[in-house]
């Protein structure tokens, strides 16, 4: 099974990088971008055939190693 998690930071914590991506765009002639907002995005291929226990470990993954729960939200998708 595929799993695809997509990470970002919590609404109020700092994002630098995505600031500096933002003056870049400007800086490049891309005007009107009021925000920008980086993350993470990875992919799995796990051998696990129930969603269920797929979407537990994957979530599990997370809390453990992949995203940083205190200040970055995440979410799982699943494909087979």
């Amino acid at each position: 099974m595929k799993a695809r998690v997509h990470i970002t930071l919590k609404s109020g914590v700092l994002d630098p990088q995505g600031r500096a991506i933002a003056h870049a765009l400007e800086a490049l002639g891309f005007d009107g971008v009021q925000d920008v907002r980086q993350g993470k995005y990875i992919e799995l291929d796990i051998a696990e055939t129930d969603p269920e226990r797929a979407r537990a470990t994957v979530e599990a993954m997370c809390d453990k190693l992949l995203a940083n729960t205190v200040i970055e939200n995440y979410a799982v998708d699943l494909a087979d």
